[in-house]
């Protein structure tokens, strides 16, 4: 069963909502943007994708003015012997926000497919939705909330809801700051399990830096990991859902 929720991949960093006056214009109201990304472990919602070994992951946004966007990010995977060794995963969405209110929330709504060309049995599609809020406690701090839905986990033919919180928040203007993130996922324990639970808990927490002297340019250092449960579980089974520290360097453009 783990060996399935390793294929479970995302479009992790995806966008969130990049909107035109944050990138270079380009015609009929269209915007670019993108990332490249280094990181110790990929983890999808806790879960290593690549047995605790590095990735190399990128993606763009190509966003109109009416809030339309499309993404397309990609990583490279491992979930073990005859599986894909790529994954790269298309997203159609719709991004705006809220003037009426005087937070000024940001909504984006969409879907994501999860596509390994090599080995389109484990190919699935995720509905969206995210709201962003920020200085909401600190000055210049963040809140993210997902809801994601899908009625074909991983390939599995099963239900499966996902939520998610994160939180950021700079120290001062040290370059420093804090993040952290807690979700919770449940599936139709009839067609998969989680080791045999059908949900469970993932977690983040960590530090980030921002180079002043390179535009777009951060490093992150978190534990990462998931209550679910070991028993019985191979020692590469149990390092794939522990707590393990992930180091991760992103540049922005």
């Amino acid at each position: 069963m783990l060996k399935k929720l390793f294929a479970v991949t995302t479009l992790a960093t995806m966008s969130g909502a990049v909107f035109a006056a944050d990138a270079p214009a380009l015609p009929f109201g269209l915007s670019f943007s993108g990332s490249a990304a280094v990181t110790t472990d990929y983890r999808f919602r806790g879960v290593t994708q690549t047995e605790n070994d590095p990735a190399v992951q990128a993606g763009f946004t190509l966003a109109h003015t009416s809030g339309l966007y499309f993404g397309l990010w990609g990583s490279n995977v491992n979930f073990g012997s005859g599986t894909p060794s790529l994954e790269l995963d298309p997203s159609l969405g719709y991004a705006t926000t809220l003037e009426a209110f005087s937070s000024k929330p940001t909504v984006d709504v969409g879907v994501v497919y999860y596509n390994y060309p090599s080995a389109s049995d484990l190919n699935w599609a995720e509905l969206y939705g995210k709201l962003g809020f920020k200085s909401v406690i600190a000055e210049g701090d963040s809140i993210l909330t997902n809801l994601n839905y899908t009625n074909d986990y991983a390939g599995a033919d099963a239900d499966s809801w996902n939520v998610n919180v994160g939180y950021s928040v700079p120290f001062g203007s040290s370059g420093f700051g804090g993040v952290g993130a807690v979700g919770y996922t449940v599936v139709d324990e009839d067609k998969y399990t989680f080791n045999g639970d059908d949900n469970y808990v993932d977690w983040k927490v960590g530090v980030t830096y921002g180079f002043k002297s390179i535009s777009g340019a951060s490093a992150e250092l978190a534990a990462v990991g998931t209550n679910i449960d070991t028993d019985g579980l191979s020692d590469v089974g149990k390092r794939a859902v522990d707590t393990g520290a992930v180091f991760t360097l992103t540049k922005t453009f």
